[in-house]
C-alpha cells in the first residue's frame, strides 16, 4: 500500500507534525493511535493492509496522525493541569490544522470520520462530538469514553469537557445536538475477551439513547480480545457493511 507523508510546523503544539495518507478517493477516515502511538502504529500492525481493497477500489481514503498522549495523560512527570491543557492542545491542532489539510487534499464535500482503538477510541468520539460540524461520524473500537480512566484522580472542568461520558449527558445545546444526530455513522465496537470493557460501550451507547441520538453499537464474544487481530477484523466489517 502507497503511503504519502506530509508535516508542518503546528503552532497548537508547537512542534512538527507528520501525517501519513493512503489512497486517493472515498470518503476519509482519520486514525488516531492508540495509547502512546505514533502516525504509523495503523500501517505497522497491517491494518492498513486489512482496509486495502477498500482504499484501492475507491471507497476510502485513510489519513494517519501522531498522538499526543506522551505528553498529556501518560506523562507522568507531568502536572495533571497541564496535561489538560496539552490535550486540548491537540484538539485545536485536529480542527485547525488536520481537518483543512484533508479538505485541501480531498474536497468540502468529502465526509469526514474519525476513527481509533483503545484511548484512540475516546479521542475519536470526542473530537466528532465536540465540531460535528466539520466532522461526520466516528468509528470507535474497544474503548471507553469516561476520560477519568487515564487521569489518575484527576479532575477539573477540562476533564469534564473531554470526557463524553461526562458531558454528553448534560449537552443541551440544540445547535451540537441537532449535527450530532444528523450522523448516521456513530459505531462502537467492542470485543468481551481479555482487556475489552464491553459495559463501557454498552453505557455510552445508553447516553447516546437517553439524547435522542443514533448509534450503532455491537458486542463481539469472548474469544475477542483488546488487541490488534480484533480491530484488523472488525474495522474492515465497518467499512464493508456499514458504509
Amino acid at each position: 500500500m502507497e503511503r504519502h507523508l506530509s508535516s508542518w510546523y503546528s503552532p497548537a503544539l508547537g512542534k512538527e507534525m507528520p501525517i501519513a495518507s493512503y489512497g486517493h478517493f472515498g470518503f476519509v477516515l482519520l486514525l488516531i493511535p492508540t495509547a502512546a502511538a505514533d502516525y504509523l502504529e495503523y500501517e505497522r500492525f497491517q491494518l492498513i493492509d486489512a482496509l486495502a481493497p477498500y482504499i484501492n477500489s475507491g471507497k476510502l481514503r485513510v489519513f494517519s496522525i501522531d498522538s499526543m498522549n506522551k505528553e498529556s495523560w501518560m506523562n507522568n512527570e507531568m502536572e495533571p493541569s497541564h496535561k489538560a491543557i496539552r490535550h486540548n492542545q491537540f484538539n485545536e491542532y485536529v480542527f485547525n490544522e488536520v481537518i483543512p489539510f484533508i479538505r485541501t487534499n480531498t474536497s468540502n464535500e468529502t465526509m469526514i470520520y474519525t476513527c481509533g482503538a483503545s484511548f484512540g477510541a475516546l479521542h475519536a468520539m470526542n473530537l466528532f462530538l465536540k465540531r460535528p460540524d466539520i466532522i461526520n461520524g466516528a468509528i470507535s473500537m474497544s474503548g471507553v469514553y469516561d476520560l477519568t480512566e487515564y487521569t489518575k484522580g484527576y479532575w477539573d472542568d477540562q476533564v469534564f469537557y473531554n470526557s463524553p461520558a461526562h458531558y454528553l449527558p448534560t449537552l443541551t445545546d440544540p445547535w451540537y445536538l441537532d449535527k450530532i444526530k444528523s450522523s448516521h455513522h456513530i459505531h462502537i465496537y467492542t470485543g468481551s475477551g481479555s482487556y475489552e470493557d464491553p459495559e463501557a460501550s454498552k453505557k455510552f451507547a445508553g447516553i447516546l439513547y437517553s439524547k435522542g441520538i443514533w448509534y450503532d453499537l455491537d458486542v463481539w464474544g469472548q474469544d475477542i480480545t483488546h488487541d490488534w487481530p480484533t480491530w484488523r477484523t472488525m474495522l474492515p466489517y465497518i467499512v464493508d457493511v456499514k458504509f
